[in-house]
Parts: C-alpha cells; sequence; structure tokens
C-alpha cells in the first residue's frame, strides 16, 4: 500500500479539522466582500441574511427585520450612492465555529453635493450555525470621513455634511497606538516573542475593552 495514502485515524482527523478550518477562512472572508456589495447595491434581504438570525440591533431590538430596517434608514436618509473598498481581513478562531476578525473598509459616499471619503476598519465577531458562518456582530471603527477636496488633518477627522466634526474609535481597541506615543524608544528596543497561531489579534488587544461607537 502506498504510505502517503495509508493515513492513520489520527492523521485523517488532522487533515478534515485543516481543510474545515480553511473553508472556514474562505467563507468568512466571502462574508465581508459579499456585505460590500450587497450594501452598495442597496439589497437589503441579501445584506442582512449574512448575520445571524438573533442579531442584536440595539435598544432591545433583535432580528434580521429590525437590522433591516436600521440600515434602510440609514442609506435612504443620508446617501445617495456608496462604494466600500475591502482591504486586509485577519480571522482568528476561538474554536471550530466561533471567529474573530479585523477588517479594512475605504469608503466612498455621495452625500447631497458633496463626496466623503472614509477610511475604518470592522471589528468583526463570526460565529457558525448549521454549517454556514454569519455575522455575530460588526464594530465599525473610524479613522476620518471628509470631503474629498478636503484634507483630514487635525482632531476630529469625522467631518460628515451638517454634522459637528467628532473622533472616531479607528485607534481605541489597540492599546499599542498610546503606548507608542507615551514610551519613545530609550536605545535599543526588545522584541516580545511572536504570537502564537490565532493569537495575533488577541495579542494586539491585550484585553482592552470594546469602544463605545458613534455611528455616523
Amino acid at each position: 500500500m502506498n504510505k502517503r495514502s495509508d493515513l492513520g485515524h489520527t492523521d485523517r482527523e488532522e487533515l478534515l479539522r485543516r481543510i474545515d478550518r480553511l473553508e472556514s477562512i474562505e467563507e468568512i472572508r466571502m462574508l465581508a466582500a459579499k456585505y460590500a456589495l450587497s450594501l452598495d447595491m442597496r439589497d437589503l434581504d441579501a445584506h442582512v441574511n449574512l448575520f445571524v438570525p438573533d442579531i442584536r440591533v440595539g435598544r432591545g431590538q433583535v432580528g434580521r427585520q429590525h437590522l433591516k430596517a436600521w440600515v434602510d434608514a440609514t442609506l435612504r436618509n443620508q446617501f445617495t450612492g456608496t462604494a466600500h473598498h475591502i482591504g486586509g481581513h485577519v480571522i482568528e478562531f476561538a474554536d471550530p465555529d466561533h471567529a474573530i476578525g479585523v477588517v479594512y473598509s475605504k469608503n466612498e459616499h455621495e452625500t447631497g453635493p458633496e463626496w466623503v471619503l472614509m477610511q475604518m476598519l470592522y471589528w468583526d465577531e463570526y460565529e457558525r450555525r448549521d454549517g454556514h458562518w454569519y455575522f455575530r456582530r460588526r464594530l465599525p471603527c473610524y479613522w476620518y470621513a471628509t470631503d474629498l477636496n478636503k484634507p483630514p488633518v487635525g482632531d476630529k477627522k469625522m467631518r460628515w455634511p451638517g454634522r459637528e466634526p467628532y473622533d472616531g474609535a479607528w485607534h481605541d481597541l489597540w492599546p499599542s497606538w498610546k503606548e507608542f506615543w507615551a514610551h519613545p524608544p530609550d536605545g535599543l528596543p526588545q522584541v516580545a516573542e511572536p504570537a502564537p497561531l490565532d493569537q495575533f489579534l488577541t495579542r494586539m488587544r491585550r484585553g482592552s475593552l470594546v469602544p463605545k461607537i458613534r455611528v455616523r
């Protein structure tokens, strides 16, 4: 018998686990891409079905119907058109059916006479139910939003038409931002040991609390 095909039970289990992990990563990545496409094309049924059925929308509201109503009102009242450009996507697993992730997103918004550009990231929680992956939660953290012709230099980079500027939460998930500015190096810096697999994001978060996000 060909030894290469003669896998023991343990080896087969490990191979199946690794295949499942790869398939899960790909399905989760597709969630982010489908989120952007369905949002920009205003297919709200496709959009809300990317979330778990019991998604919490706020103020005690639960479920995809409430999410669809909220998304509809937000898009209809604020934007004519949008384009969400998905960037880097880091995914880590707590167990085979639960994961977290960070997705960069560069967005464009037609809002009345102004064209607003935005840079942000999503802090995500994913959950697999009945064999499929869904968003359990999406936390939007913003760096800036500003008119195309007005670079967002300085403080309070969230600058929507008709609203007072405010700070986003772009850096608030990550203690390293404040630590970097508070502790300039004195001599050759020390380097910590690399984070274990599936703990890169957890290590960067360092147990910090999730910030309160001011929704645009």
